[in-house]
């Protein structure tokens, strides 16, 4: 899960701002810790796949619960915390792994995290910017007297740069009402009042981060769930998933849809007849004189 959401070593992350987030530093390594926990409860206890992004519920200690501004939780050490979407948490959307490792250094990025959702939540590769784009300011309080999202909105008027923005910025600025290292805030540094509403280039409409959760739970669950199958399926089988695995990856994203368990998609990959001849080729070579 973490080579997939692109947090893979965290808690090395060495890119934010200390002038800005002091704090960050010292909380890296919790908010990776985090992440594994998160996804560690859901294979051990089988929970329905899709509560990776639907979960009520995270692993918090004294210092991240400061953090996400939670109460009641004391003492040393880590403990599975429930209620959290009333916090404005729950599932990988909340967490401060993935939206700090979206961001940059002292300024939130709604370009990031609005491509982070297509390409890696929703499996729509974008092309890679056009040549000579210039660069957003890096600091939220540089921006002229407008917003990060004015200054995107401003930005996305290319017509070289529109076509990919209408389908990215509205994931990334229903996401503005965390900064750079996760925290919930109603302004930004330059003490604009945070805006969340989006609207896609289909015409769905949403706010905040609760609005983009169940427009991907609704309106977007098939593409989301076969994501979810492609990556799982890849892994397990270590290679891309090819054309001749879509019969499977069809059966794996159906079984998500409708609500299956983790534990039955790990049974449906590794019965498939893809697993098992992997592994049967593989034996083979290694035994051959």
């Amino acid at each position: 899960p973490c080579q997939w959401l692109h947090v893979y070593d965290f808690d090395s992350l060495d890119e934010k701002s200390e002038r800005h987030f002091p704090t960050f530093k010292g909380l890296r390594g919790a908010m990776y810790e985090e992440t594994i926990l998160f996804f560690t409860d859901l294979f051990q206890r089988e929970l329905p796949a899709m509560t990776f992004l639907d979960a009520d519920f995270t692993f918090l200690n004294p210092a991240l619960a400061r953090h996400y501004g939670i109460g009641g939780v004391s003492g040393e050490g880590w403990r599975r915390v429930d209620g959290v979407k009333a916090h404005g948490r729950g599932g990988i959307l909340g967490l401060s792994s993935t939206l700090a490792k979206q961001s940059g250094a002292s300024r939130t990025s709604p370009i990031l995290r609005g491509n982070w959702v297509s390409e890696v939540l929703l499996g729509e590769k974008l092309p890679k910017p056009p040549p000579g784009i210039p660069q957003l300011p890096e600091d939220e309080a540089a921006g002229g007297g407008l917003s990060v999202r004015a200054l995107v909105e401003k930005h996305s008027k290319d017509v070289k740069c529109a076509p990919c923005h209408v389908r990215i910025d509205p994931f990334g600025f229903s996401l503005e009402a965390y900064d750079a290292i996760g925290r919930k805030r109603e302004k930004d540094l330059g003490d604009h009042p945070v805006d969340v509403r989006a609207k896609t280039r289909e015409g769905a409409e949403f706010a905040g981060l609760e609005g983009l959760r169940d427009y991907l739970l609704t309106q977007r669950r098939e593409a989301v769930a076969r994501q979810f199958s492609r990556k799982i399926l890849g892994y397990a089988l270590g290679r891309g998933v090819q054309l001749s695995d879509g019969p499977l990856l069809d059966d794996l994203t159906r079984m998500v849809v409708d609500g299956g368990r983790i534990g039955d998609v790990v049974e449906l990959i590794v019965l498939s007849r893809q697993f098992l001849d992997i592994r049967g080729r593989e034996m083979v070579v290694a035994e051959a004189p």
